[in-house]
């Protein structure tokens, strides 16, 4: 009988201490957020009001808004067009092309996958980023052959 009370007993201690190690826990990750500030850059406004931003970064993530290519020309000279802009935005942030950790490829047209991941290939460094690719119903917004966005880290 003793034996079974002192187990009952170390039981509620030990469940204690988790109870309490588990809160202190909880505790430090909801506070965790509210220390890291938004910073949204290249805003675009309509009507006054803003639409979107070409970048937004929180701690150590960018997120690189869609980049397209509004000019007359074929997959691989948007696509390149596309990826240099992605670099460009990526670069004021602080980034590179070698941290981008995520990319998603929309393009008008899926018979142009051979031909965009020709100029694609190679241009995110010896460690590419995942990416998923689709193709758009309806086309890309602006008549442009492929739109791409990216996650990068700092």
């Amino acid at each position: 009988m003793e034996k079974l009370e002192r187990r009952s007993t170390l039981k509620k201690l030990f469940a204690g201490i988790a109870g309490f190690a588990g809160f202190g826990a909880v505790s430090s990750v909801n506070a965790a957020p509210a220390t890291l500030e938004k910073k949204a850059n290249n805003i675009t406004t309509f009507q006054d009001m803003p639409l979107f931003s070409g970048s937004t970064q929180m701690g150590n993530l960018v997120f690189i808004a869609g980049k397209g290519a509004h000019f007359e020309g074929d997959i691989k000279s948007h696509t390149d067009h596309v990826l240099k802009e992605l670099e460009k935005e990526l670069i004021k942030a602080g980034s590179s092309m070698e941290k981008v950790l995520k990319v998603s490829v929309f393009l008008a047209d899926l018979n142009d996958y051979k031909a965009m991941n020709e100029v694609y290939k190679g241009r995110f460094g010896a460690k590419p980023p995942v990416r998923t690719t689709v193709a758009t119903y309806g086309g890309v917004p602006g008549d442009s052959l492929v739109e791409i966005d990216c996650i990068a880290y700092v």
